[in-house]
């Protein structure tokens, strides 16, 4: 995991800035629910009145409001009203308060002083219940004047007591102070049970109608205020958008990023895998890690990058401004909550197993569908049509159903989910729907609750489908450490050693032994010869007895289990493996070419070879004339794998590949096979004529083709059972006489 991580250190930066922009979205995505929540309270149910602390406030009602006020909430009022007439505002002030209160001239006013959050809080406090009551009183004193009574029976009484023409207040201001106390406290007796939201509803109608009597458009009032308070949350919905998108962008970077990484460093280690390591994978394993292990690695990034940061902030976010909108509902989050963790672990304990065995399914559809491809010649040939379809709808049925079955429960997840979620909104509605009608709670309140109940579930949904993910995920993680973690077992030394330029171009196996890793027999044992610059060693024997295993440990595909392999006098194992293999020009058994044209495949060993070394090559591979017929020449296009020449073509193109390269050693892995007897021979003639001075090493199956070979060897179970000139090896070695024999009459070997 941490190889995995550590992919992502280029991309620091990047992930801050994700943090960033998710911490911007989070906070854009909870101040809507309270946009929202003033838009409903204090635009529509306020008419648009914020608070309870009135910008200007006529001295008549400041004077009212004292009767209802202690001594000291009294001077807390005061000390941040200032009285004020029409001549002592500037005309700056005047011009000011006159546009927005136009009956400001015909009144002493009280203006309110430049307060902070924390006074303004005491100042509602102290003002909600004294505007309260001073809001009823009026109130009720307009009904009694137009009625004669009113709906409080106590205060119809005291009102009858006073003398018709007589400021109900002025009155009350020369009562004895006793027979004031007992008024007030009666009245207070009445409020003590009333709810803050109803004091708060009560004191704004006050303020309102404050402001009405100073002339201001209360109308024009609360529509601004709802325009205004409309257009910030447009603006920060807007900037959340733009923070999500932005952090859409910078995760699909990161993940790009990491998967390009991942890519390259896995196909670089399988690189430089040796046959050893190529043993461990399937082809169609590593092709699935490089591809749609890594796919899937991507994108559980991008879903980790954008939601496992946000969810968080999300969820503590809205808890906290939950709590803070309303603390007796808490359990129905607490419920909601609950319930989708159940759900989540259930589906957890029955997709997770399903989960883990999708890649290793992908494995083996990869491995059917390339084994029918790469063979159907041989399924053609052979009838097997029928057999290979049904090999691969079982593969496909098995991943098929898989997928289908993790499907069903991720589609059963999400309207289950949704059910909750909707089953949440209707306990918020049913249980606020109660707390508004105690005055407990506010409609806003209720439905910035309710936003913020759907922000935390939200936020543990987002963390749900992100652990529904990771399961695939860290199986396909594990599958790409498992290639990156596996390390090549042949290493280039610490302290390299210079070829000897005196032993140019020489062999030389000294009591070579070989076994596969994990074998306990071996497949070479006592292997000594030496191959000199200008020789032509070649390799015979009977399939399986190791001729392709002793020339593939010669460019170190293999390392030798005993003894040493020297070439130009220097073991191969302390020496560079580029600098060992420039030297070798090495043709396998199975020509491969690469999607191209003719030069770039000639090329491909040297880049700088000319048209010269080009027609020279082709030439000796005796590929001249068919790529002469050819319309466009060496330019002609090669398609993948070689697929659009023939195998002998394709050998003869292996062949010229070699000679471009100009090495000092050649090896040719049964190289010849495909040829016909006489493309063979006058290649073969070619190779000698025009190669002096190098060495040459043959596998062949083709007595043909070694039998003018200046040194043979005859393997036979791992083991040099002859070595010689043709006709020393007809004379002593029983092995090569029984192949020579099986091949060629007594006259041809004569």
């Amino acid at each position: 995991m941490g190889k995995i991580l550590r992919h992502l250190k280029p991309h620091i930066v990047a992930i801050i800035g994700i943090v960033a922009f998710l911490l911007l979205q989070a906070v854009c995505d909870l101040s809507l629910p309270d946009y929202m929540s003033n838009i409903v309270n204090v635009g529509i149910q306020q008419k648009g009145v914020e608070n309870a602390v009135p910008e200007l406030i006529r001295k008549s009602e400041m004077d009212k409001l004292s009767f209802f006020m202690k001594a000291e909430d009294k001077k807390l009022v005061l000390d941040n009203y200032t009285l004020v007439e029409k001549s002592n505002l500037s005309k700056e002030d005047l011009d000011k308060y006159s546009k927005k209160y136009p009956e400001l001239k015909n009144n002493d006013v009280y203006k309110l002083n430049d307060i902070d959050e924390d006074t303004t809080d005491k100042l509602i406090n102290v003002l909600g219940r004294p505007e309260l009551k001073l809001y009823g009183l009026e109130v009720s004193i307009a009904e009694f004047q137009k009625t004669g009574s009113t709906s409080n029976e106590q205060l119809t009484q005291f009102l009858s007591q006073i003398p018709k023409g007589t400021d109900p207040f002025a009155f009350m201001s020369k009562l004895p102070a006793e027979k004031l106390k007992g008024m007030m406290d009666s009245m207070d007796k009445q409020f003590e049970s009333m709810p803050d939201s109803i004091i708060s509803q009560g004191a704004m109608g006050f303020v309102k109608a404050e402001y009405e009597a100073l002339g201001r458009d209360t109308g024009r009032m609360q529509s601004d205020y709802i325009l205004l308070a409309g257009l910030k949350m447009l603006g920060v919905a807007l900037v959340g958008m733009a923070a999500a998108v932005l952090v859409g962008l910078l995760a699909a970077r990161v993940s790009a990023g990491l998967g390009r990484s991942l890519r390259r460093n896995v196909f670089e280690n399988v690189v430089a895998f040796s046959n050893t390591e190529f043993d461990k994978f399937s082809t169609s394993s590593l092709i699935t890690r490089c591809t749609n292990d890594i796919q899937q690695v991507q994108m559980f990034m991008v879903m980790f990058l954008r939601l496992v940061f946000y969810a968080p902030i999300l969820g503590i976010g809205g808890f906290l401004k939950a709590m803070k909108t309303d603390t007796s509902m808490s359990w129905v989050i607490g419920v909601s909550v609950l319930a989708i963790l159940s759900l989540v672990l259930v589906m957890f304990g029955v997709a997770i197993p399903k989960f883990r065995s999708i890649q290793k399914l992908i494995d083996k559809l990869n491995l059917v569908t390339r084994e029918s491809l790469t063979g159907m010649l041989v399924i053609r040939a052979f009838g097997t049509q029928k057999k290979e379809e049904e090999k691969f709808e079982k593969a496909n049925a098995d991943l098929t159903n898989t997928n289908l079955f993790v499907s069903r429960i991720m589609t059963a997840m999400f309207p289950i989910m949704m059910l909750i979620l909707n089953g949440v909104t209707l306990l918020i509605v049913w249980v606020g729907s109660h707390q508004v009608d105690l005055g407990n709670m506010q409609v806003g309140n209720m439905m910035a609750f309710m936003q913020y109940a759907m922000q935390i579930i939200f936020a543990f949904l987002m963390i749900s489908m992100v652990s529904i993910t990771l399961p695939r995920a860290s199986v396909s993680i594990n599958r790409i450490a498992e290639v990156i973690n596996t390390k090549g077992t042949i290493l280039d030394p610490d302290r390299k050693k210079e070829f000897n330029k005196s032993f140019k171009g020489t062999v030389e196996f000294r009591d070579v032994a070989f076994k596969y890793p994990g074998a306990e027999d071996e497949v070479l044992s006592d292997i000594n010869f030496t191959a000199k610059p200008g020789e032509t060693v070649a390799f015979i024997g009977s399939t399986g007895s190791g001729k392709s295993t002793l020339i593939n440990l010669i460019p170190r595909f293999y390392d030798v289990t005993a003894g040493q392999i020297l070439v130009d006098g220097v073991d191969i194992r302390e020496v560079p493996q580029k600098e060992l293999r420039d030297k070798i020009g090495y043709v396998p058994q199975k020509g491969i070419l690469f999607s191209g044209t003719i030069e770039s495949n000639l090329k491909y060993g040297l880049e700088s070879a000319t048209a010269e070394d080009l027609e020279l090559a082709a030439d000796i591979a005796q590929a001249t004339e068919f790529i002469s017929e050819k319309e466009e020449g060496f330019n002609t296009e090669i398609a993948q794998g070689g697929t659009n020449v023939s195998g002998g073509q394709k050998q003869r193109l292996s062949i010229a590949r070699a000679l471009v390269k100009k090495p000092e050693i050649f090896i040719f892995d049964d190289s010849f096979s495909a040829l016909d007897y006489k493309t063979d021979a006058a290649l073969r003639r070619a190779l000698k004529a025009k190669t002096q001075g190098v060495t040459v090493m043959i596998v062949a199956q083709r007595i043909s083709t070694v039998m003018n070979a200046d040194k043979i060897l005859v393997l036979d179970e791992g083991k040099i059972v002859g070595m010689g000139t043709h006709r020393e090896l007809l004379e002593n070695c029983e092995v090569y006489q029984q192949i020579a024999l099986s091949q060629l009459s007594k006259e041809e070997l004569a």
